[in-house]
């Protein structure tokens, strides 16, 4: 029964499944360009408070909480070690005016 129902009906079922694969290829490439984009705009936004904070001399208690905010959901994206070393040194800077 299942070979005769695929037999009459091979070619509804491969326009279908064509269909349909070409659907999740399409949302699977939106999710990647959109992963890739937060990411970018993450990377952009935290060198910016970097660069602000460093010419401070200091990063107050809410700049850093958001800074490690913003690059565990970069890092969670598949971060690169560059980011990491700037974190480092935005750590590093004291949390009050020296």
């Amino acid at each position: 029964m299942f070979f005769e129902f695929m037999r009459a009906n091979w070619a509804w079922i491969l326009s279908f499944t064509t269909v349909i694969g070409g659907i999740l290829l399409f949302v699977v490439k939106r999710i990647n360009a959109l992963e890739k984009g937060v990411q970018a705009l993450l990377r952009a936004q935290m060198i910016a408070d970097y660069n602000h904070y460093l010419e401070k001399g200091f990063a107050p208690i809410y700049a850093r909480q958001n800074f490690e905010n913003c690059w565990q959901r970069y890092h969670s994206l598949g971060a690169n070690g560059v980011m990491d070393d700037i974190r480092a040194k935005f750590m590093a800077l004291p949390t009050s005016v020296p």
